[in-house]
């Protein structure tokens, strides 16, 4: 009955139309009076616990730190440099957006962030340059959710403090996996893009490419400021979402000389406006969070799921498939928020590594970005490339089957996980 009072009141608020946070809120209220302990004293209290996390500080760090990059010009020299290395193999500027996505996510932590860049800056070139569109745009969005894996990421943040799990080491755990996503979009690109007449860049000189190196270094250097000082303890995540903000701030204003002043408001304002829908909604989710617990509804999923609890492999895959059909209804913050509390019960039950399982869930929440419905990252290039969302939505298939692809290859095979954050977090 508690299972049922949990998710009916949950969908039915979302049915309403009613704002995700509020549908929490109202969750939250509704458990509390099905268990006739409703005070209302209480759940202000658990909204405002909710937010009173110290990591959670990082959260409006990180957003400042891509809006800085994208405004800075940190994003285009990076897109230039990628250009230069790549830009002139056959379809080089669909490898030139995965090499920028890869670049860009240890700068950001933001899909979106990283989707309107990229949009903004490769898509016009790709369409130029003989590319078919839909496919140019779907290429973007699933290199954009990367960002979100490759720390620093906002979504690793938000799962380490609703799962209670070291947040340095679901960074340093995402490196490898990142990669590999990033491998599966080059081997796509490579199949779908053989065929097209495309014109090709010439080749770039040594010297052009040391220049390009030379004008992204400042921006090349902060990703591995950010992977050493959390290997070797230098600083926490949120001390290192500050090192990102302040940072990239010195370097778009004295050193690529792009941001002005009177632009820092208008970056400030975004970044705030962003940062209070996620914290209001980790306040909101904090209520459920707490009333699953009072209420034990943990336990009765563990019971149901019991008889795969001897089977961690086959209890991972029912879990990844549970969160692609929640991802494609629903936005990554809320996801994680929602699941976390009810989800991790049962993977510590099943003796599953909750770094591990912290990893496979936030990839698959991130793919959830580029899956129809909702696909968050799919409005943003749709929106900034002006192209149809259904275009995009066409274009994107093949990337999304090969990221799921690779997600559940490190469900079978929980080596490619562990080994190399071994490497990283040892």
């Amino acid at each position: 009955m508690t299972i049922f009072i949990f998710l009916g009141s949950l969908l039915g608020a979302m049915a309403l139309g009613i704002p995700i946070a509020f549908s929490l809120l109202l969750c939250g209220a509704a458990l509390m009076w099905h268990m006739d302990m409703f005070d209302a004293q209480i759940l202000a209290q658990n909204v405002i616990n909710g937010a009173d996390s110290f990591p959670l500080l990082a959260v409006p760090f990180f957003m400042l730190a891509g809006e800085i990059m994208n405004a800075g010009g940190i994003s285009r020299r990076i897109v230039a440099f990628a250009m230069t290395l790549v830009g002139h193999v056959k379809g080089g500027l669909g490898y030139v957006a995965i090499v920028a996505a890869v670049l860009m996510a240890a700068l950001s932590g933001s899909a979106v962030a990283d989707a309107a860049a990229l949009s903004a800056l490769l898509l016009p070139m790709m369409v130029a340059a003989g590319h078919d569109k839909a496919r140019s745009a779907g290429l973007l969005a699933s290199a954009s959710i990367i960002a979100p894996v490759i720390p620093p990421s906002i979504g690793f943040v938000i799962f380490g403090v609703a799962a209670n799990v070291s947040i340095s080491k679901l960074f340093l755990a995402g490196i490898f996996p990142g990669i590999l996503l990033a491998v599966s979009l080059v081997g796509t690109w490579w199949w779908v893009a053989r065929k097209e007449q495309v014109k090709t860049p010439p080749r770039k000189s040594r010297a052009e490419v040391l220049v390009a190196l030379k004008d992204a270094t400042f921006a090349l250097v902060l990703p591995v400021i950010v992977v050493v000082g959390l290997k070797f303890g230098v600083f926490t995540p949120t001390e290192a979402a500050v090192v990102a903000a302040v940072y990239a701030l010195v370097v778009s204003t004295f050193i690529y000389k792009e941001l002005k002043f009177g632009q820092l408001y208008h970056l400030f304002l975004a970044a705030a406006k962003t940062t209070a829908v996620i914290m209001f909604l980790v306040a909101a989710a904090m209520v459920s969070a707490w009333l699953i617990t009072v209420a034990q509804l943990p336990d009765e999923i563990v019971a149901l799921l019991q008889p795969l609890l001897d089977s961690p492999k086959l209890l991972m895959f029912a879990i990844m498939v549970l969160v692609m059909l929640v991802g494609a209804a629903m936005d990554m913050t809320p996801t994680i928020l929602i699941l976390t509390p009810v989800l991790m019960p049962i993977v510590k039950a099943a003796g599953i590594d909750p770094v591990y399982f912290g990893v496979l869930f936030i990839i698959n929440n991130a793919i959830g970005l580029i899956t129809p419905p909702v696909g968050t990252v799919l409005n943003t290039v749709a929106g900034v490339g002006k192209i149809g969302m259904d275009e995009v939505t066409r274009g994107v298939w093949p990337f999304m089957i090969a990221q799921f692809t690779i997600m559940f290859l490190m469900v079978l095979f929980p080596q490619l996980v562990m080994v190399p954050a071994s490497w990283f977090i040892n």
